[in-house]
């Protein structure tokens, strides 16, 4: 018999928060003030050196703000779902949904019931994948490309069964689009815009600048834009500061330690899916309401892909994915309103960000990072120094552009929820 004795194996570390993350610090508000102030300050100097006065504009911020909404609700939509596990690749669909069930009930009745119907109908399409992945276990991947495609298709179809007929076609109806819905109401604060307005138009540093911005936020604002905001606030309360939100994250996390703890994991996934699909058709429903009064073939344009960037640039955060849809919403502005001379003052911009990324891989002893990253700034530059626009079909894919930009580089800094995306069946941890 030996006489070997087998040392005892260390006690198990203690659990961890659903969401936590061990060694990073997390941004504070000071952090974040600091980030936002310094992007404002680089803003108004790009602004003064070129002389592109639209950067900062109250039209740019305002067409800014009204881009970035739908984008925002596509990404809180995703945030929802794979917080509690399920990824949602299904966005893109669901929000398509919800621009035809706007357009169709909103040139009957009203737009409030047509913002109602677009809700409900991207959560009918939020049900259905969740039915297809949390019950039947289906690959939440297929189940998300399928729901685009059958949403896609369903759309056109009932487009030209509901559209193509007498009544709708007297009122401007045809088979890829809706007659128009009354319009919804805005608010802009009286003597405050006119006043910011006014020293927009001076042109000062960093004043004007913040002018047009705080112009843009207070002018001509959509009661569906303050609504979007609100559903902002109410998310991070929800999921971060309830016991309903800690349990629908727990099964993100780890969804048998949750059911070992009572939870009902099945009951919390449909809920956040269909949430998830609610607001997709709530971000559908802006585009068909807001900017165009109608239901539109296409109208979505990807912007569900591009929620899905934000979220992620985000980290499945609700206060990242606001910046994040700000930014996508802002060069989606850029290129649809001022054309490739302010896209080209950008290219600045985005020197003087590549710089400052490879000091700072430099100094933390990222060599290949830092050197790419200075490299790619010179190039830039040069392309900015020998140029004096930007062709047409590089301006039409800024947004696009941007997305893979930052994805790129927030790439590292990014922990989505543990269980994202895997398969869960009651009682498999007994």
């Amino acid at each position: 018999m030996s006489a070997t004795m087998t040392q005892a194996p260390p006690p198990p570390a203690a659990p961890k928060a659903p969401g936590s993350r061990s060694g990073r610090s997390k941004l504070s508000l000071a952090k974040i003030l600091l980030i936002v102030a310094g992007a404002l300050v680089l803003l108004s100097l790009v602004r003064v050196i070129t002389g592109a006065d639209q950067l900062t504009s109250e039209g740019q911020i305002s067409a800014s703000l009204g881009l970035a909404v739908p984008i925002g609700l596509a990404g809180l939509a995703g945030l929802w779902s794979e917080r509690a596990g399920v990824v949602n690749i299904g966005l893109e669909g669901m929000m398509i949904l919800g621009t035809f069930g706007a357009g169709w009930i909103g040139w009957q009745s009203s737009p409030w019931l047509g913002l109602l119907a677009g809700v409900t109908f991207g959560m009918l399409g939020g049900l259905l994948h969740a039915i297809v992945t949390v019950t039947f276990g289906v690959d939440h991947i297929v189940s998300g490309v399928a729901i685009n495609l059958l949403a896609l298709g369903v759309t056109q179809y009932l487009a030209k069964v509901f559209f193509n007929h007498g009544d709708a076609m007297a009122k401007g109806g045809n088979p890829k689009q809706s007659p128009p819905v009354d319009s919804m109401p805005d608010f802009t604060v009286p003597g405050l815009s006119s006043g910011l307005a006014s020293i927009e138009k001076h042109h000062w540093f960093l004043v004007s600048d913040l002018a047009g911005i705080l112009g843009g936020l207070v002018t001509d604002v959509s009661v569906l834009t303050i609504l979007a905001a609100l559903l902002f606030i109410g998310t991070w309360w929800v999921l971060w500061k309830s016991a309903f939100g800690l349990r629908l994250r727990s099964c993100g996390e780890n969804p048998i330690a949750a059911e070992s703890l009572g939870v009902n994991v099945y009951t919390y996934k449909y809920a956040a899916v269909a949430i998830s699909g609610g607001l997709a058709g709530l971000g559908g429903a802006f585009l068909a309401i807001v900017p165009s009064h109608i239901y539109l073939e296409g109208q979505t344009g990807g912007r569900g892909y591009i929620g899905l960037a934000a979220m992620i640039f985000g980290n499945w955060r609700p206060g990242g994915l606001a910046m994040g849809a700000g930014l996508f919403g802002f060069s989606d502005a850029l290129q649809l309103r001022n054309g490739g001379e302010t896209v080209h003052a950008l290219l600045l911009l985005i020197v003087v960000l590549l710089v400052l990324l490879a000091v700072w891989k430099l100094y933390k002893k990222a060599m290949l990072q830092g050197a790419i990253s200075g490299v790619v700034a010179v190039l830039v530059l040069v392309w900015y120094l020998v140029t004096d626009d930007v062709p047409s079909d590089f301006v039409g894919a800024t947004p696009y552009i941007v997305t893979l930009l930052v994805l790129s580089l927030s790439a590292q800094r990014l922990r989505m929820p543990k269980a994202d995306g895997m398969r869960y069946r009651k009682g498999q941890g007994k």
